[in-house]
């Protein structure tokens, strides 16, 4: 599992290392990966990277852009796998990957904004978890369409992640 835990979460965790320079204020701007899969607001410049990750057993590239605001992390990435039914079966791996990285324990909340018609399944989770002695929450939207998964985060401070910024950016995300 921590080889799952690691390979899901690098992709994320490159590209806020990458970020460190940014600017602490919001500039919401309209972004997209290199494959043009979706399109979404990012609070800031965003840095792209794909990476080879394991998905408890399929191994696949998986293209991630993100931008890091005051410590908080805006990422989407999109990867393709062999058939709808590896595809769901993916978004379970990706959802306890990320809840374990944080030691997270899910909380209940209303369904996450944005649209979620076309996705052939979809996997909310908001979390309260820990990481390296911090406070962390983490806000989620994994889902499928077809062979094509989608994971949509936003990674922080609990108090920094705001309803403000979740009505924004997962309103924001459109599957192409």
């Amino acid at each position: 599992m921590n080889k799952l835990r690691n390979t899901v979460l690098l992709p994320i965790l490159a590209a806020t290392l990458a970020l460190g320079a940014c600017s602490p204020k919001y500039n919401w701007r309209e972004s997209s990966d290199n494959g043009a899969h979706f399109v979404v607001l990012l609070p800031g410049k965003p840095t792209s990277a794909t990476r080879t990750v394991d998905l408890d057993g399929p191994k696949v590239e998986m293209s991630m852009i993100a931008t890091e605001i005051d410590g908080t992390t805006f990422a989407v990435g999109t990867a393709e796998l062999a058939d709808n039914a590896a595809a769901s079966r993916a978004l379970d791996a990706m959802g306890t990957a990320l809840l374990n990285n944080i030691g997270g324990k899910a909380i209940d909340r209303a369904p996450l904004p944005g649209k979620t018609e076309g996705f052939s399944r979809t996997l909310e989770l908001d979390a309260q978890g820990m990481a390296r002695g911090r406070p962390l929450r983490l806000v989620a939207r994994l889902a499928s369409k077809d062979r094509r998964i989608y994971q949509v985060l936003i990674l922080g401070d609990q108090h920094a992640v705001t309803e403000e910024n979740i009505e924004t950016f997962f309103s924001s995300f459109k599957p192409i």
